[in-house]
């Protein structure tokens, strides 16, 4: 059901596309040095968007993996910056969302699109697992 369902999420509603994009945002601020918390977490993301139903996406801190004091205060202060365009590409995924309601083949494709809004919002610390 779930490669069913990652096929479904490509082929006919371009999932791929979505995917690639954010792989590309998430490279271009991961350059810059400055964001690169938050490209690392759009880079997961992307991965994420590419096989929706079989991933999830989760903090680290539910990995129980420890990190650097100074990474996450640093990470924190990114967040506040990153706010306006993570509301920018929250937008176009509930614009994405809302037209896959539409059509009834595409209504669990939407559901893993809001599962994975938060993600948009707040893309630090998270890291792509499978799912069980």
């Amino acid at each position: 059901m779930r490669t069913l369902g990652n096929i479904i999420w490509h082929i006919p509603f371009l999932g791929f596309l979505t995917a690639f994009w954010t792989f590309i945002i998430g490279g271009i601020l991961t350059l810059t040095i400055v964001a690169s918390p938050i490209g690392l977490g759009l880079m997961q993301l992307s991965r994420f968007l590419l096989t929706p139903f079989s991933m999830k996406m989760v903090s680290r801190n539910t990995l129980n993996k420890k990190q650097n004091k100074l990474w996450k205060a640093y990470g924190f202060i990114v967040r506040i910056i990153y706010f306006p365009i993570g509301l920018v590409l929250a937008i176009v995924t509930v614009c994405q969302i809302v037209g896959l309601f539409i059509s009834i083949i595409g209504i669990p494709t939407a559901i893993v699109l809001a599962k994975s809004l938060e993600t948009y919002f707040n893309p630090v610390n998270k890291v792509c697992v499978p799912e069980n």
